[in-house]
């Protein structure tokens, strides 16, 4: 595939967490990168809601679809789908359902999909289409 992309610059961030946090970053901004290639419009990134959120919020035809992007380096944890717990999915849910009655029309057909990466690379990118469920 050839996307990469490095992290540089500045950490304006404080603490352990700036690390992680513009490693997170990166690695959504792989993900979008990965999916757009594939025929997927990105609407919108890291999209919140009380209670809620989901990185990305993308559409491929007339499928409204909500991305989960996980990056865990250290599979000692279980790796980057171990991850998304039962906890995490129904965050992902509520921030779906947010976005849904905010941006009110014809209710389109969603799925959610994860983005799993062990490093900072398109390469290793596993894309996870229809990953779980909102039942």
């Amino acid at each position: 595939m050839g996307i990469s992309l490095q992290v540089s610059g500045k950490d304006n961030t404080c603490g352990q967490g700036g690390h992680t946090a513009r490693s997170g970053s990166v690695a959504e901004e792989l993900a979008a990168r990965f999916l757009e290639s594939r025929g997927l419009s990105v609407l919108a990134r890291n999209y919140r809601c009380p209670g809620g959120e989901v990185d990305l919020v993308c559409r491929e035809q007339r499928i409204l679809v909500f991305v989960e992007v996980r990056l865990r380096r250290n599979a000692g944890y279980g790796g980057a789908a171990a991850s998304i717990t039962t906890v995490k999915q129904r965050r992902i849910v509520l921030a779906a359902k947010h976005y849904l009655n905010a941006h009110r029309g014809r209710e389109p057909d969603c799925r959610f999909d994860c983005m799993l990466l062990d490093e900072l690379s398109a390469d290793t990118i596993e894309w996870i289409r229809d990953a779980f469920s909102a039942a």
